[in-house]
């Protein structure tokens, strides 16, 4: 091969420098000149999770509404449930309460019957005994709010110092039926009676006012804590009282002698008018008195006799057009006492001229001088200027 061919290049062979394609890039250009009329546009919608949320909220403050409102509903029941507990309680020892006042009352009649016989008087104290021990055992039945357990408890206390001094009372008459020493039997009787005279002092102290007062603290309302006052006579404890009783009933016993004496009589010893404290005097000579709701006269009746007398009625009569007639008993007075009766409640009375107001005290048995149970005072009415 000639030199001219060694210098031959091969060029063909040879490939050309690969060079990557670069990305064109697009501008985005707005068109010149004047804007056309855009498209609608869609609406913005929230954040796709708010919506839900806001009805869990909702559902939420719902529920607590009704737990609250259910919880309101539930503490108001409660509470109405509480204080009928309580009304239901009242209302049940009140009706306890009244039925031992009556009892009181029926002892009161007992021991002040007019001629009544030891064995008679035995009889019915048993009687009023039993049922005072029936009601007892009501109030022992009852089931009380627990703050009133306490107050509870002492009103069956009460109760049952009632049936002891009662039974004691028909037991000590049993007793001393045949005896001849008054002052003895009078003693005796006083001790029973004195139970009753401890049962109102316990019902009242240790009943009522902390019964009372746990009422108020519960704010029950509708209600009130019962009285019970089973003494009606406020001697009866005494032993000069009872003395006497044990002698006018021994006595009937032995044909109505006069254990006292032969005398029995009474005597009106004044009328004084209330709350001015004029005293009036009998015959002609006229009283002006002032009308107002507080007015009353007040009766004091002295027994005059050897006695004990008992049950006397007195009578206020104001004589006018309708007249006005008032009458009130003294349950039991002694030789030598005097009881005071207070006459209320005038409403209607009449203004136009003078009037007469006429006091009588009805005759005791075997009264020796009855001329003295009646006296008559001239009295005008008028309004406070």
């Amino acid at each position: 091969m000639s030199e001219r061919d060694t210098d031959f290049e091969f060029d063909f062979f040879e490939e050309p420098e690969t060079r990557e394609a670069q990305p064109r890039e697009r501008s985005l250009r707005r068109p010149l000149g004047p804007r056309g009329p855009r498209g609608p546009r869609r609406p913005m919608r929230p954040a796709t999770g708010f919506t839900p949320l806001l009805r869990l909220v909702g559902l939420i403050a719902f529920a607590i509404l009704i737990v609250v409102l259910l919880v309101l509903w539930v503490q108001s029941c409660q509470e109405d449930q509480r204080q009928d507990t309580y009304r239901a309680y009242i209302t049940s020892i009140a009706s306890v309460a009244e039925e031992s006042q009556r009892t009181g009352r029926d002892l009161n009649e007992a021991l002040t019957t007019q001629g009544i016989q030891p064995a008679e008087l035995q009889e019915r104290l048993t009687g009023i005994a039993n049922q005072q021990r029936l009601g007892t055992n009501r109030a022992r039945a009852l089931d009380p709010p627990g703050p009133l357990r306490d107050a509870h408890a002492a009103a069956v206390e009460a109760l049952e110092f009632r049936v002891n001094g009662l039974a004691g009372l028909a037991t000590a008459f049993r007793r001393t039926a045949d005896s001849q020493e008054a002052a003895t039997a009078g003693a005796l009787l006083a001790s029973q009676a004195e139970r009753l005279v401890a049962s109102d002092v316990i019902w009242e102290d240790l009943f009522m006012k902390p019964a009372g007062a746990e009422l108020r603290a519960q704010d029950v309302t509708g209600v009130e804590v019962p009285a019970s006052k089973f003494v009606q006579t406020a001697d009866l404890a005494s032993t000069e009282s009872m003395v006497r009783i044990w002698e006018r009933i021994n006595g009937a016993q032995q044909g109505g002698t006069d254990a006292g004496g032969p005398l029995h009589g009474t005597s009106i010893q004044s009328v004084t008018v209330q709350p001015s404290g004029q005293q009036l005097s009998p015959g002609t000579t006229e009283t002006p008195i002032v009308a107002s709701t507080d007015l009353a006269f007040v009766v004091a009746v002295e027994n005059t006799g050897d006695n004990q007398e008992v049950s006397i009625d007195v009578t206020l009569t104001i004589q006018q057009s309708p007249p006005v007639e008032k009458t009130q008993t003294i349950d039991l007075i002694d030789p030598g006492e005097t009881a005071e009766l207070t006459f209320r409640n005038f409403p209607s009375l009449d203004f136009a001229e003078p009037r007469t107001l006429r006091i009588d005290v009805a005759p005791v048995e075997n009264e020796s001088n009855p001329t003295n149970n009646s006296e008559e005072y001239r009295v005008s009415f008028g309004v406070e200027e």
